[in-house]
């Protein structure tokens, strides 16, 4: 019996040493994973983009001559322009960047979910939008306009009250016609697109956005016309980050400062914006540069 005994307390024994040992190993693999958890956690914006190695940035992909996606399935417009400069100057390489497509109104949200870095998506600064992200400093001027069928009588906001008003969700045109004029019967789309092919189709009498999209659009379609050029507000397009990321915010704001001595948005405009645009538009008309408005 003695032996049985002896040799159960010997199986017994080993049974913790080996329990034991396991429970350690576990232990040192979570203070490794929380040490390397903490270490990822203090990491600045900046480091963490440099350490991956490219920059997420939304942008449209159906907005023309802002930001688009051509025929062979490359981004280009004036805000894929500025968003390679800053991957330039950030990463060294203008091609390390990761363009995310962006709707009009899950632009905030991309932000907060941590989906992308920063927004370069003809974003609209207003003072409601300023409360859920920090904008850059601003690099473009906008303001709001209203299209129509070239034969079309309107000449006023008024005029609309008897048409249904075409609006892309999310968009400042969404926003002022919402708060100002909710009498006006008005027919809404998510994307971009859905929105232009809706007006185009007659589906709505009047199409209202930011006016330089609707500069760009009326160029080749002459049966269309801006008849309101600017409506509300002259705003301004800037660049926005998460709330609170002051680090990222202060490096697009230094490179929009620094970018002024080389007019880098002049150059942007000329090289994006002016074929799109009628001759009367000029680049002072809608670019900023260092920030100055």
């Amino acid at each position: 019996m003695r032996k049985i005994s002896l040799g159960l307390f010997a199986i017994f024994t080993a049974f913790l040493i080996v329990a034991c040992g396991d429970s350690s190993s576990k232990s040192e693999n979570n203070t490794s994973t929380s040490e390397s958890n903490a270490s990822s956690n203090t990491l600045s914006s900046l480091d963490k983009i440099k350490s991956n190695g490219v920059i997420r940035i939304g942008v449209f992909a159906d907005k023309p001559p802002f930001g688009f996606i051509d025929e062979q399935g490359v981004n280009q417009g004036y805000d894929i322009y500025f968003a390679k400069r800053v991957a330039k100057e950030l990463l060294g390489d203008e091609n390390k960047v990761q363009f995310v497509a962006v709707e009009a109104a899950n632009r905030v949200e991309f932000l907060k979910s941590d989906k992308v870095d920063l927004i370069l998506a003809n974003f609209t600064q207003t003072p409601e939008r300023a409360e859920q992200v920090d904008f850059t400093l601003p690099y473009m001027k906008v303001s709001l306009g209203v299209a129509v069928p070239a034969d079309s009588n309107v000449s006023s906001v008024d005029d609309l009250k008897d048409l249904t008003l075409i609006l892309n969700k999310g968009t400042t045109a969404d926003a002022y016609f919402t708060l100002n004029h909710p009498d006006i019967k008005s027919l809404k789309f998510d994307q971009n697109t859905e929105a232009y092919e809706a007006f185009a189709s007659g589906k709505g009498g009047a199409f209202a956005h930011d006016n330089t999209l609707l500069f760009a659009w009326v160029k080749d379609k002459p049966g269309f016309k801006v008849v309101i050029k600017e409506l509300g507000n002259n705003d301004v397009i800037a660049g926005a980050v998460k709330k609170g990321n002051t680090e990222l915010k202060d490096f697009v704001d230094e490179l929009i400062t620094s970018l002024e001595s080389e007019k880098f948005f002049t150059r942007a405009y000329e090289a994006t914006l002016k074929d799109a645009f009628t001759d009367d538009v000029l680049a002072e008309d809608i670019v900023i540069e260092g920030g100055k408005f």
